[in-house]
C-alpha cells in the first residue's frame, strides 16, 4: 500500500539528511540532480548534460543515483538534493496524505514505461497469459514499474500474484544479476540492461512494457515547492536545458545519440548502448516537450488505483506546476 511507500521516504530522508552539501563559491549554480536509476532510458537528460546544454543555461549539475523513486524523494524531503527525477506516483501518495511539505512536478522527461521482458529462452511468439504458473522479477511496490507491469497482466487476462508470482525483494539495482543468476522464469528490466543480459545469452527480451503499457508520465522531474518558490530561475533554466535536449535528441539517429551520451555509460559496449537507443526512440519513449499533460496524470493515478495504492485521485494542480514547461516551449525554438 501507499502508506509503506511513504514510510520508506520519510525513514529515508532522515538518514539521507546528514549527507547535504553544497557550494556557494562554483561560478554556476550547482544543481543536485538525483535520477531514480542510471539508464538510457533518460537519454535526453544525459545529452543536456554532454551537449553543455545546463551548462550554457548557467547551470552546474550534479548527478546521483537514487536506486528507486522512495529513496528519490527522501532525497528532496531531506534537501540531499535539489531536483529529482522519478515517477509522479511519489508526490501523488505524498498529496494525499497532506504532508507540511509538498513535491511538485514541473517537467516531463519520459512519457512511457522503459522497461522490458526477458524470457530465459527466445519467444517469438510471446503471449502474456504465458507467463501463468511462472515467477517474474518484478519491482517495489507502490513504484510505477510494478504498477505498469500489474497493469498489462491484468489488461491481458492474467491477475497478478494469482496467476503468476511475482518476486519483489531483491533490490532494483540486482534483478539483472539476479536472473542471470537463475532466479525466475521472466524478468523486467530497463536498457542498458536488458541488451547487456541479451548478450550473455542469458535472457531473451519478448516484449516491452512501454509499448504494452501505452502513454503516461513515467519520469518527470520534481522538486519541493519551497524550492521552486526560491528557485524560479533554476527551475526554468533547468527546463529549458531538459527541453533543448528533447528537440536534440528528436532530431538525431540512435548512433548519433549513442556517441554523445557515451561518457555517462563508459562500461557499456558502444553497439549495446545503440541498440538500447534504438529500442526506445522506435518505441517513441521520450517526451517532445518537458509539459506534464492533466490526461497523462489521470491515467497513472487509475493505474496506481488499479494496483491498489491509492484510493483516490489527487488534483492536477496539487501536484503539478506547467509554468516552466509552457515558458521554455514559447522560447525555445524546435528548428
Amino acid at each position: 500500500m501507499a502508506y509503506i511507500f511513504l514510510a520508506l521516504i520519510f525513514l529515508s530522508s532522515s538518514v539521507l539528511l546528514t549527507g547535504c552539501n553544497g557550494s556557494e563559491e562554483d561560478a554556476l549554480p550547482r544543481v543536485r540532480v538525483s535520477e531514480v536509476i542510471h539508464s538510457v532510458f533518460y537519454a535526453p537528460q544525459y545529452v543536456a548534460l554532454h551537449k553543455g546544454f545546463f551548462e550554457e543555461e548557467g547551470l552546474d549539475v550534479e548527478l546521483a543515483i537514487a536506486w528507486g523513486a522512495d529513496r528519490g524523494a527522501a532525497a528532496l524531503l531531506s534537501n540531499s538534493a535539489d531536483i529529482a527525477l522519478f515517477g509522479p506516483e511519489a508526490a501523488v501518495y505524498i498529496a494525499r496524505e497532506q504532508t507540511d511539505t509538498r513535491l511538485v512536478a514541473f517537467a516531463q522527461l519520459t512519457k512511457r514505461d522503459g522497461s522490458f521482458f526477458l524470457a530465459r529462452e527466445p519467444m517469438p511468439d510471446f503471449k502474456w497469459t504465458d507467463v501463468k504458473g511462472k515467477e517474474i522479477i518484478g519491482g517495489r511496490a507502490g513504484g510505477v514499474p510494478q504498477m505498469v507491469q500489474e497493469y498489462v497482466l491484468y489488461h491481458n487476462d492474467v491477475i497478478p500474484h494469482e496467476d503468476v508470482e511475482i518476486i519483489q525483494n531483491i533490490d532494483l539495482g540486482a534483478t539483472a544479476q539476479a536472473f542471470e543468476n537463475g532466479v525466475g522464469d521472466f524478468v523486467q528490466l530497463f536498457e542498458p540492461g536488458a541488451s547487456m543480459v541479451e548478450s550473455t545469452g542469458s535472457g531473451h527480451v519478448v516484449a516491452s512494457f512501454g509499448e504494452a503499457g501505452g502513454e503516461v508520465p513515467y519520469t518527470v522531474y520534481h522538486a519541493t515547492e519551497r524550492y521552486i518558490d526560491e528557485n524560479p530561475e533554476i527551475i526554468q533554466k533547468f527546463t529549458n536545458a531538459i527541453y533543448r535536449a528533447q528537440i536534440w535528441v528528436d532530431n538525431h539517429t540512435p548512433e548519433e545519440i549513442a556517441e554523445v551520451i557515451r561518457p555517462s555509460f563508459a562500461e557499456t559496449d558502444f553497439d549495446i548502448l545503440v541498440s538500447a537507443v534504438k529500442r526506445y526512440q522506435q518505441q517513441d519513449t521520450w517526451s517532445k516537450d518537458p509539459l506534464l499533460r492533466e490526461d497523462a496524470l489521470d491515467k497513472l493515478q487509475e493505474i496506481c488505483i488499479l494496483a491498489g495504492e491509492l484510493d483516490a485521485k489527487v488534483n492536477y494542480e496539487d501536484i503539478v506546476t506547467t509554468k516552466f514547461a509552457k515558458e521554455a516551449i514559447k522560447n525555445i525554438s524546435i528548428d
